[in-house]
């Protein structure tokens, strides 16, 4: 039955794509998700209230990413970090998930920032005291690391320098090797000139040089610039050693195929929505076949392009949109309110372009759905 749509009438498909679990690990790439966060459509808050979350909904959407034999990237970006979820919530999130992936076999790594420091200047001892007592934190969860850019050390930082000093201090403290994580402006705009510099070439050499001091203490990086070219010069100049994990949504399926001098491995909020489909593709590129991954990846880049289309770091919308059709949890509702961070042509668009992917397990639930957040927005025409 045609559903109509603003951008048209739009006839949904009946039948979606089989991507039942297999159990099957993957082989060639490490690839984590960035999982987002259910709220509690029913606690009594606002926009400036600490989250609410639905636990059992938001562990229950981790186990469904393992069970398709993704890793879990958590308490990140895509989990509202600094947009309605602050350390509190993200410290117990970390706890809760960590647990949780030990009593599943499940993989998983947790953001370590410094977002429980208050609003207003910080110093760089205390910007490392912050970092210092969530990596505790996240290791005596069992998590790996994630260090991320922190927007308390942007403000701080009077160059380059101060950027090497603050994470060669982390660094010696980790007791394991660590992602380090460079999310550009578009996701955040206070972190602009992250690295001493808003030239990313000399930004660049500054994120390498921390690297380069520290290959033993450093797993990975992820690359969240949005720059295939960069991400690929960055990955060939990296130490023997250290993954090189894509955090590009416009351009991932290039850049995880790789070419004759290398590849890059995943995590990726579009893997949220995306997970079944894109651990079916990876095990298609575990026997080689990068022509079949490439195949079924590439179509998926409309979708991804889409929900990160400008102003960026709204993306988290159409991601739990697209949970919410896809049955994962019955309400949209998000922590912060941020359900109404894009319009209603932007999720009818999401919809469309999900639905001819045939992400929905129940294509008709979406249907119905999609059906009533138009009668509740967008009202009758």
């Amino acid at each position: 039955m045609t559903i109509h749509l603003p951008q048209g009438p739009y006839e949904p498909r009946a039948t979606p794509l089989d991507l039942a679990p297999t159990g099957t690990p993957l082989a060639s790439r490490t690839v984590f998700s960035a999982a987002h966060v259910v709220a509690d459509p029913y606690a009594d808050v606002t926009p400036d209230s600490p989250a609410a979350v639905d636990w059992d909904a938001t562990l229950a959407f981790r186990r469904h990413l393992w069970s398709h034999g993704l890793g879990v990237a958590e308490a990140m970006d895509t989990a509202q970090r600094g947009m309605g979820l602050d350390w509190a919530g993200a410290e117990e999130l970390i706890r809760r998930s960590a647990a949780e992936a030990k009593a599943v076999g499940g993989r998983i790594a947790c953001g370590v920032g410094t977002d429980q420091l208050p609003p207003g200047p910080a110093t760089l001892a205390e910007v490392r005291s912050a970092y210092e007592e969530q990596l505790a934190v996240v290791e005596e969860s069992g998590a790996q690391a994630i260090l991320m850019a922190s927007r308390a050390l942007a403000a701080a930082a009077k160059g380059p320098q101060d950027y090497l000093d603050t994470y060669a201090h982390l660094l010696r403290q980790a007791t394991e090797p660590v992602v380090l994580h460079w999310l550009g402006p578009m996701f955040d705009p206070a972190l602009e000139g992250y690295w001493g510099s808003t030239d990313l070439d000399l930004a660049t050499d500054t994120f390498l040089q921390v690297i380069a001091e520290h290959p033993d203490k450093v797993d990975g990086i992820k690359m969240s610039l949005l720059d295939a070219d960069r991400e690929i010069d960055v990955r060939r100049r990296l130490p023997s050693g250290v993954r090189c994990y894509t955090g590009d949504d416009f351009n991932y399926p290039e850049l995880i195929a790789g070419d004759d001098r290398g590849f890059s491995h995943a995590l990726l909020g579009i893997f949220d929505p995306l997970g079944p489909l894109a651990a079916h593709a990876v095990r298609v590129l575990d026997t080689g076949d990068t022509k079949g991954f490439r195949e079924l990846l590439d179509p998926t880049v409309e979708l991804s392009r889409h929900l990160f289309q400008a102003p960026t770091r709204f993306y988290k919308t159409g991601v739990v949109f697209l949970a919410w059709l896809a049955g994962h949890q019955d309400h949209f509702t998000m922590v912060g309110g941020l359900q109404s961070a894009r319009s209603l042509p932007h999720l009818a668009k999401a919809y469309e372009l999900a639905d001819r992917l045939g992400l929905f397990p129940d294509p008709e639930l979406a249907e119905s759905r999609m059906r009533a957040l138009l009668t509740v927005q967008g009202g009758t025409r």
